[in-house]
């Protein structure tokens, strides 16, 4: 199941744990009150430092922290006798975990957002009575996502191939005639992507041989990865820029391959809007040789 498949209307708060995935909102046992932290800035932290000799500071970045998220005034309403199942289900889809798992809102008719969180506290109040009756109140369920950024829930894959020419008009035939017939248009090796939030995204890049030093330019940034690799027919090299990762085969790691020109894997963003990349390799490279872009648009 896709994150976000069960989520159709507004309200809903897909959660998905280490055993299984709950649905909280209409139409369902659960009913929450407030989200907070969902729609607020996460804390950044400040590279501005006071100026030593005179007023003011010396203006430095603010990098985003990890975000919390919390669900509070959590109902939970059964048939008598069934609050048990209803709460160990939200136990399972709340559970202790290692990694962070997809966290999806809809909030208005505005399509739903997704995060990556794990669940850090949750308290289902156990008030006399309430189970028998089928109706507990004032739950809470809180989260923590290190990457503050959310995501749209489309994961966008953009390709192209090495530039290559068309084959243009074929004088050993007896003759032309119109409408004249130029051929299959060749590659350009460029490839357009929209960011259509308002965060900076980080992609995944592949590159496919046979390819020798393949490399990726941002036109917007100026930014290139470059790699002093070559690659067979069969290999596939992958960057995840969000990670940090440069991996041959989803096995090797190839950091080393790295050529000067490059920038540091994680600076390498898709900034809000259009964004055009020109993908690039040595001379004497195979023109069928292709590049892959899979991005989420982010959000603040």
């Amino acid at each position: 199941m896709a994150p976000g498949d069960l989520v159709n209307r507004p309200g809903h708060v897909e959660i998905t744990g280490p055993g299984g995935t709950v649905l909280l909102g209409p139409g369902t046992p659960y009913g929450w009150r407030t989200l907070t932290g969902w729609e607020e800035t996460p804390p950044y932290d400040s590279g501005t430092v006071p100026r030593a000799g005179a007023h003011g500071a010396y203006l430095g970045r603010l990098l985003a922290q990890p975000r919390t998220i919390a669900l509070d005034g959590l109902t939970i309403r059964t048939d008598p006798g069934r609050m048990s199942a209803a709460v160990r289900a939200l136990a399972a889809a709340t559970a202790l975990a290692d990694d962070e798992l997809p966290l999806v809102v809809q909030l208005d008719d505005a399509p739903p957002l997704l995060m990556f969180a794990r669940c850090i506290r949750q308290a289902v109040p156990t008030a006399a009575g309430g189970y028998a009756l089928g109706v507990v109140t004032e739950g809470s369920v809180q989260f923590e996502a290190t990457d503050p950024r959310r995501y749209g829930l489309v994961e966008q894959v953009v390709e192209t191939q090495l530039p290559a020419a068309e084959p243009g008009l074929n004088w050993a035939t007896a003759g032309l005639a119109w409408p004249l017939e130029w051929g299959t248009p060749g590659s350009t090796g460029a490839l357009t992507v929209v960011n259509e939030g308002d965060a900076p995204a980080h992609p995944v890049i592949t590159f496919r041989g046979p390819v020798d030093t393949p490399s990726i330019t941002n036109l917007t940034t100026g930014d290139v990865l470059e790699y002093e690799t070559p690659l067979a027919a069969s290999d596939v090299l992958t960057i995840d820029t969000g990670a940090g990762t440069v991996l041959l085969n989803s096995t090797a790691s190839r950091l080393g391959d790295v050529s000067p020109r490059s920038v540091p894997e994680e600076s390498f963003v898709l900034p809000p809007g259009t964004t055009t990349l020109i993908y690039r390799a040595a001379p004497g490279s195979d023109p069928q040789s292709t590049a892959a872009v899979r991005f989420r648009s982010a959000y603040w």
